[in-house]
């Protein structure tokens, strides 16, 4: 190891917030049990940005609980390309989990999280607003159970892609 890097254990209560399906059905009866109001998203996340932050913070403070659904990385290759994601499945779970308004991030490979939408049953759906409404995957289904679906305005000019691109143009 390099002279001054010095490795720490995880914190396990970061850790703990990467779930299976099994593990979030069990939070998600604790958190209904109590009333909590809970909210879902889902993205690549392929490289943690402003954007995100602000955003993911924006729907945490629309209810109680936030979920994150994030691509596997084999859900993300077959979306963005053979050269994407940037950063593996386990970096992009650990780095949202370390977010203090991220409650639980579970990972999901198929191309849509309309499965797991249905499995959560979210009392909020977000997405950003580059997305419509009508457009919005698992919108119908959420607000056939009762729930509300919002659109969160996107901080310009943040987005991995553009990360992306301004890194290669470096060269």
């Amino acid at each position: 190891m390099p002279r001054g890097i010095h490795l720490q254990k995880p914190n396990m209560s970061t850790q703990s917030k990467i779930v299976d399906l099994e593990s979030l059905s069990v939070l998600l009866k604790q958190w209904r049990a109590t009333k909590q109001r809970i909210v879902f998203t889902n993205g690549c996340f392929d490289i943690l940005h402003l954007g995100h932050i602000d955003y993911l913070e924006k729907a945490r403070s629309l209810g109680d609980k936030l979920i994150i659904g994030i691509n596997t990385d084999n859900s993300v290759k077959r979306l963005k390309g053979e050269t994407r994601p940037i950063n593996a499945e386990y970096a992009r779970a650990r780095m949202l989990a370390a977010l203090s308004f991220t409650d639980a991030i579970v990972a999901f490979e198929e191309d849509t999280p309309e499965a797991l939408i249905r499995k959560v049953a979210p009392d909020i759906l977000v997405k950003g607003n580059d997305y419509n409404v009508e457009n919005i995957v698992g919108a119908e289904y959420v607000m056939e159970m009762g729930g509300k679906v919002s659109t969160i305005p996107l901080i310009e000019g943040y987005s991995s892609s553009t990360i992306i691109e301004k890194i290669i143009n470096l060269k």
